[in-house]
């Protein structure tokens, strides 16, 4: 009994006790990392977006799950649009970062594959897999201003070639091209549906570059603009052709500044 108090003998018996709590505090962490439910994710997704982009009843954890996506103004905002259908992806870990697979049941033929890569201090890469996706147009109004004003209506086919965002110390450098194609637009500031269709290109560099395309319609839209110190710098042309002006007039006057049959479209 006298040796069981020695501190030799005191050591000898803790030790096993300090093993078993750390053992227990490393499954409790592996376990919390590898079954962390799917509403911790929406928990992320929603604070870091400022509540423009939420995860409606997420199932499933964090690596494998599905949602319903929202899309809104932001807090306060007084108007949410949901995808129609769910969302799904799947979270797999790479040597230096993530490999993240998104699909979406009304729009997506194959999912969409993304890599978030870590690539030096404090330096974050996330890189698009080279494809092709379907959108409804009326998603648009869930971001608030203007959308929510125009409410479009339509299809948005977007394709995505070598495209890549990394983020360094002071700055954002954008590599590939984007290419979204509207189709068959119409809005509730006119009578006249559809109003046409229409591209926009985002085309990466050290200053990425937009363009906007009419394709076809009455309604015509042209334009182009850069990123200059990371600051949009836009510059286009909404016009009608003559025998649509006062069908498309409410849409111009909201687009623009309004300047005869057309109206001057200015971002920064």
């Amino acid at each position: 009994m006298v040796t069981a108090r020695t501190p030799f003998g005191m050591a000898q018996t803790a030790a096993p006790w300090r093993t078993a709590v750390a053992g227990a505090l490393l499954g409790l962490t592996v376990g919390c990392v590898v079954f962390a439910p799917a509403q911790w994710l929406a928990a992320v997704i929603n604070t870091s977006t400022g509540q423009q982009m939420s995860l409606a009843g997420a199932q499933g954890s964090v690596w494998q799950g599905s949602s319903q996506l929202v899309l809104s103004g932001g807090a306060g905002s007084g108007q949410a649009v949901a995808l129609p259908g769910q969302i799904h992806w799947q979270v797999r870990p790479v040597w230096t970062g993530l490999r993240i697979f998104v699909s979406a049941d009304c729009c997506t033929q194959q999912p969409l594959e993304l890599q978030a890569l870590v690539t030096g201090w404090r330096a974050l890469r996330l890189q698009l897999g080279n494809g092709q996706s379907q959108w409804p147009a009326g998603l648009l109004a869930g971001l608030g201003t203007p959308w929510n004003t125009v409410q479009p209506q339509g299809q948005l086919v977007a394709t995505s070639q070598d495209v890549a965002i990394e983020w360094v110390p002071g700055r954002i450098n954008l590599s590939g091209r984007v290419q979204v194609d509207a189709l068959q637009v119409s809005s509730r500031l006119s009578t006249l549906s559809p109003m046409g269709s229409y591209r926009v290109t985002l085309v990466g560099g050290p200053e990425p570059s937009l363009q906007l395309a009419t394709l076809n319609g009455s309604l015509q839209l042209s334009g182009q603009g850069q990123w200059i110190a990371q600051r949009l710098r836009f510059k286009g042309i909404a016009s009608a052709e003559p025998e649509r002006v006062e069908a498309l007039s409410n849409l111009l006057n909201i687009v623009g500044r309004r300047d005869g049959a057309r109206s001057i479209i200015t971002v920064g």
